[in-house]
């Protein structure tokens, strides 16, 4: 059967390739619009992983439910393909990475061409093509206009086998996420965005969508907001102050030493004579943010020498510099105190500094050897000026004390740091700048771009920090765009980001030299729809992906209607080994989509990756249920042979098939709208035994045909061309998707509905159709029921959901 499966998908995979405009979006048709994204792949030299067909296969599903379903839609694909990854794998090999991108992405098109995938190929971008980077160019030469780009020493994560600068995200223990090499930190001239400027934009712009909580915790708690104040330390003999932020300016009098960051101006200062601080600092050097920062670590510091002077009781307390406060957030320095900060009672334990409680509760009543930490609960003690108050009283009263004193004030700061963006490879877009002796950094005239990258023969990674193209002297040396003297070109590369952050717009008017999309298209098409990719990505490329939206929005690139890229955000699932584990080589638990579509047929993947379980679930993959995917597809192939001749069937037996069928049109109908393919494939099932052992009557046949189109397509397409008559489309997947008959609905039929406490299913209620809209009747009578009361007796009911015709759950406490 396997044989027939394959057999049928070369001869539908001819024919969809000679009708590909079937699949294409058209501009401005005056149709509803469904704008479906899915997260365009790095195309790697091992093919596709089961993560991409997962998530593009239920991108697919809903692109095609939603084309049947009388939208225009966009549904297109492309490759993000600069990057460390290809880099890699060329100089291992000994090959051009220009060579390597073109062959695995000829690979990746043919293996996404199997699996049916209904991409629109039209409007395919690659981030390598320089007609594609030439506007990831513009975008910045913009940015640097607007006073968003700039250049600037500083440090950052180093890795030395790759010989390539990291961001924070891609180290991981202190070890670069690629090779496993032990991380410096090197200070290095670098591009840097400032994406802090829209810190609240982005923040606010998220009421503006429909991303999942999940996604907008992500963004929210990465922006950081955090409302506090900055208070000034004078330090002793010395003119200078030492300037920190808090959030909790309460507990100012609590404060028993300070901390500066090893990166910090006065300890940089000090560490030119003093030997135990230089050789603290080289130490911090060699550990990344992340390691630096885990609250877990056992504390180092070193004494500075030097004491602050605490502006709220003039008491003098040490200043430390410990490597657990960072430079690059907030001022670098901290006021410490340890009676309610772990980090500061772990440092202070360690080397024997003072501690000193000031808010008591009952918690913390009789025991100062756990930091007490909350802010709504308790009293402030040890500080006369605001003693016996709230702590989230004595916030205001410490923030209007230190604004009347001069030694403070309000302020917001955030964990958001401004985007390191420029990066010391080869494989990337060539940053569009030039550095001139008399006018500094210009950028290319834009009737110049793109500034392609050249090809070369040797372009590994350099020991001194400095891009492989900082070698080719063709390419450094040019002209000043604006005195036309000697000038030196940028050499960096620009990140894996850039490319990606603006391809959803591209996809919208992809062929236009003139702009980077023309306002009409992107007025049609934007915002997308639903955007459906991976948790990894709910934090940076959408941050940055929105940034640089919002940023071209500012300066009328986008229509003043839509301020915000992304209407909704999917984050779909992800599939472990058959043993429950992450899947690896090493682990030996790799499922390779190609292999098993080789044994059953991509139609039995497609279906089978939908039905394992919810979405956005974690599922470990199960052979056995594939097989009972593959038996499933086979009871609709044997469906076929029993449909009956006209005039065969009774009236009666007709009105009972359109039945089965009515409720399966509304049932698959609502589950696709909600992504909820599983539930959607066992309704199509449930429809399929029903009509089994009878003869079938066509019109009813052609409909679950239809229902089965978007998740197996092969074999509704071969189904199709069986049984179509001369009104019906050529291709089911152009046929309009069925919408229930009111007469073919029996309001007195019974269904069950189940009912769970806590998520767990405890019983079933029978309800008559008419009665599936009575939420308030429903919930009443699921709470009725005997099998249930037992299960909430005795509790509180804190929660009533009703999904109409299809569950009941009491959430209890």
């Amino acid at each position: 059967m396997a044989q027939k499966f394959i057999e049928i998908e070369k001869k539908w995979q001819k024919y969809w390739r000679e009708n590909e405009a079937m699949y294409a979006a058209k501009d401005g048709t005056g149709k509803p619009k469904k704008y479906v994204l899915v997260e365009f792949p790095y195309p790697s030299g091992s093919g596709l992983h089961i993560g991409h067909a997962f998530a593009f296969t239920g991108g697919d599903v809903y692109a095609r439910f939603k084309r049947m379903s009388g939208y225009e839609v966009l549904f297109p694909m492309g490759w993000d393909a600069f990057g460390l990854p290809t880099e890699n794998y060329a100089i291992k090999n000994k090959r051009k990475p220009q060579e390597v991108t073109l062959e695995n992405t000829d690979n990746f098109r043919e293996e996404m061409r199997r699996l049916a995938f209904s991409f629109d190929w039209s409007r395919e971008v690659n981030t390598t093509d320089p007609k594609y980077y030439k506007w990831t160019q513009w975008i910045f030469i913009q940015l640097f206009k607007n006073g968003l780009a700039y250049k600037e020493e500083m440090p950052i994560n180093w890795c030395p086998s790759c010989k390539i600068g990291l961001a924070n995200e891609e180290v991981v223990d202190g070890k670069c996420e690629r090779c496993g090499a032990e991380v410096e930190r090197r200070t290095i001239s670098q591009w840097v965005v400032r994406i802090t400027k829209y810190a609240d934009r982005l923040l606010s712009g998220l009421e503006k969508t429909e991303f999942i909580d999940k996604v907008k915790a992500a963004q929210v708690n990465w922006i950081g907001k955090s409302e506090g104040a900055k208070i000034r330390f004078k330090i002793k003999d010395r003119q200078e102050t030492l300037e920190v932020f808090t959030t909790r300016p309460d507990t100012l009098y609590g404060a028993t030493f300070m901390v500066i960051s090893p990166e910090h101006q006065i300890a940089l200062e000090l560490g030119k004579n003093n030997q135990e601080i230089k050789e603290y600092q080289i130490i911090a050097r060699s550990k990344s943010e992340m390691e630096r920062t885990e609250l877990s670590k056992e504390k180092t510091g070193v004494f500075s020498g030097l004491w602050a002077v605490n502006p709220v009781n003039n008491k003098e307390i040490p200043i430390w510099v410990s490597d657990f406060v960072m430079a690059s957030y907030g001022t670098g320095a901290i006021m410490a105190v340890p009676a309610h900060d772990q980090r500061d009672f772990d440092f202070a334990k360690k080397f024997g500094l003072e501690i000193i409680p000031v808010i008591e509760s009952e918690e913390n009543k009789n025991n100062n050897q756990i930091p007490y930490t909350k802010v709504d609960e308790g009293k402030m003690i040890n500080s006369p000026k605001w003693d016996g108050l709230k702590p989230s009283e004595a916030i205001k009263v410490a923030i209007e004390w230190s604004r009347e004193s001069g030694i403070g004030e309000a302020t917001t700061s955030y964990h958001l740091r401004d985007w390191i963006f420029s990066r010391q490879h080869y494989w990337g877009e060539p940053i569009p700048m030039v550095n001139c002796k008399e006018h500094g950094w210009v950028s290319v005239p834009e009737s110049e771009l793109p500034v392609r990258l050249p090809e070369v023969e040797a372009y590994e990674p350099t020991d001194d920090g400095k891009s492989p193209l900082a070698k080719m002297t063709e390419f450094v040396n040019t002209v000043c765009p604006v005195c036309g003297g000697d000038a030196k070109r940028e050499t960096d590369t620009m990140p894996n980001w850039a490319g990606s952050d603006w391809y959803f717009m591209r996809y919208c008017d992809p062929h236009n030299d003139m702009v980077l999309g023309s306002q009409e298209k992107l007025k049609y098409w934007m915002p997308v729809d639903v955007y459906i990719g991976g948790d990894e990505h709910n934090t940076l490329h959408l941050l940055y992906s929105r940034f640089i939206y919002q940023f071209l929005w500012d300066v009328g690139v986008v229509p003043k209607e839509q301020p915000e890229p992304y209407f909704k955000r999917i984050s779909h699932g992800v599939i472990l080994g058959p043993d429950g584990a992450r899947m690896s080589k090493s682990r030996g638990n790799v499922v390779v989509p190609g292999d098993v579509a080789d044994i059953y047929g991509s139609d039995v993947l497609r279906m089978y990756l939908m039905f394992m379980g919810p979405y956005t679930a974690t599922i470990a993959w199960n052979e056995k249920t594939v097989a009972g995917v593959k038996r499933f597809l086979e009871k609709i192939n044997s469906l076929a042979m029993s449909v009956a001749k006209e005039n065969e069937l009774t009236e009666e037996a007709v009105n009972s098939q359109r039945k089965v069928m009515a409720r399966a049109i509304e049932g698959i109908t609502h589950d696709l709208d909600d992504f909820g393919f599983n539930t959607a494939i066992a309704k199509l099932m449930e429809a399929v035994n029903q009509l089994r052992g009878q003869r079938i009557n066509l019109e009813v046949f052609k409909t679950l045909v239809i229902l089965l189109a978007p998740m197996a397509p092969y074999t509704a397409e071969e189904l199709w061309s069986q049984i179509r008559t001369e009104d019906d489309t050529k291709s089911v997947h152009l046929a309009r998707w069925p919408i229930v008959e009111k007469e073919t609905v029996d309001d007195d039929e019974i269904i069950s509905i189940p009912v769970a406490i806590d998520g767990r299913v405890r019983g079933q209620l029978e309800l008559r159709l008419k009665e599936l809209g009575r939420e308030s009747e429903v919930l009443v009578l699921a709470k009725q029921l005997e099998t249930i009361k037992k299960w909430i007796e005795g509790k509180k009911v804190v929660r009533e959901v009703y999904v109409k015709g299809k569950m009941v759950n009491l959430v209890t406490v």
